[in-house]
């Protein structure tokens, strides 16, 4: 089984990683996990700590001569911004006047400040807030790139997009377009859009927004390809794996709702418009007509492309501060102002990616043995020879 734990505050010394279950023998490319941390840092709207950072993994357990160990594997990643932080982030005890420097105590509306002081007992919402922050994403990204590797040799495809920001969306259709293609277009594009023909639009509506002193969200589209099917299960709630999809979106900083294939759409039509209706081939096997369902029946795979969506809200700082109140004095104040962005969806798209990747390699360990890496890659693809033409029913037809 798959699973990791983060640790790090936003302007502490480092943000790490703990990740158990990769499999032994599992080559791991260090360059591949910095391109993805630099694509978090990417994007149109960004404020200046992406300035600042220059996010570099550090693998400090768990790998020798390029191949993983089978044993817990441990990622740093530098904060370069604790310099400037040493005092107020400081472990060891410090006089009250460098406390006082920075307290948080006006909590900003729509961000974990107020309920998380609450819930904890802090008199400096500045405790919240240094680990509510999306700088922990940085471990995530990190913790699905090696996820993503796991899943490259197994010939398992997963990209993602920006699909909509400050309500324009793109008309594109990425489920044409290969995943080469859709890197190559994103990587080219300061909001990670595939659809070009509307960036300067949404420039102009994020431009807009700086001086307005306000923030923008957006949606996500995560695309994974060559998904083997039967992955998930239908005999509990909780092994269902679109279930699990959508409650890693929603893990993510400021994402608030999340949706399989067609989504809500799927309320409004009638069924025989919706249902994949199934076909076989000998030479892929049972597949579906269209993918309405995005690539699961019963949280399980059906072997479609699966199709995730996530929603982000807009950034809760505002430059221009909502109500909020001194929560000393109970008096009303203006909300604090941390340093953010005007928009987070374009570096949200490679966290959302490696997210969902996440969880797409813990299912495939929970299903298939996997102590060597070798192990593993041989039984998935002995499993998607079994998959086209199920034995248990060769001779139910006659």
């Amino acid at each position: 089984m798959l699973r990791f734990i983060t640790a790090g505050e936003s302007h502490g010394p480092l943000e790490t990683a703990i990740i158990e279950g990769v499999p032994a023998n599992l080559p791991i490319d260090i360059d591949k996990i910095n391109e993805n941390l630099a694509r978090r840092q990417m994007g149109y709207g960004a404020g200046n700590r992406m300035k600042i950072e220059k996010d570099q993994v550090r693998i400090t357990s768990g790998v020798r001569h390029g191949l993983t160990l089978g044993s817990p594997i441990t990622l740093q990643v530098e904060n370069r911004d604790f310099k400037k932080w040493t005092e107020i982030m400081s472990t060891e005890d410090v006089e009250e006047g460098i406390k006082k420097r920075r307290t948080v105590h006006h909590p900003r509306p729509g961000h974990a400040d107020l309920v998380g002081g609450i819930k904890y007992g802090f008199k400096d919402l500045r405790n919240v807030l240094e680990r509510s922050s999306a700088r922990e994403t940085t471990m995530r990204v990190a913790v699905g790139s090696i996820a993503q590797q796991i899943l490259d040799g197994l010939g398992i495809e997963i990209i993602a997009y920006v699909k909509a920001l400050g309500g324009v969306e793109g008309k594109v259709d990425a489920t044409s377009l290969s995943y080469d293609e859709i890197r190559q277009t994103t990587d080219e594009s300061e909001l990670k859009m595939i659809d070009h023909s509307i960036d300067e639009e949404i420039k102009v509506k994020i431009d807009q927004a700086k001086k307005d002193g306000t923030t923008l969200g957006g949606v996500i589209e995560v695309i994974a390809k060559n998904v083997p099917a039967g992955l998930g299960s239908y005999t509990h709630w909780d092994k269902k794996l679109d279930a699990k999809l959508v409650g890693a979106m929603v893990s993510i900083n400021a994402f608030k709702a999340a949706e399989i294939g067609d989504g809500v759409e799927v309320a409004n039509r009638f069924g025989n418009e919706l249902m994949d209706e199934i076909a076989y081939d000998e030479t892929q096997g049972f597949y579906r007509l269209t993918n309405h369902m995005g690539g699961f029946e019963g949280g399980m795979t059906t072997g479609m492309p699966i199709i995730v969506r996530g929603y982000k809200k807009p950034i809760p700082t505002q430059y221009h501060p909502l109500q909020s109140v001194d929560i000393y004095t109970k008096e009303p104040y203006k909300a604090s102002i941390e340093r953010s962005d005007i928009t987070a969806v374009p570096r949200a798209a490679i966290i959302a990616e490696t997210v969902i990747a996440t969880e797409l390699a813990q299912a495939i360990l929970e299903k298939f043995p996997h102590d060597d890496y070798n192990e593993l890659v041989k039984s998935v693809a002995d499993y998607r020879e079994y998959v086209k033409n199920p034995d248990i029913w060769q001779n139910e037809g006659e």
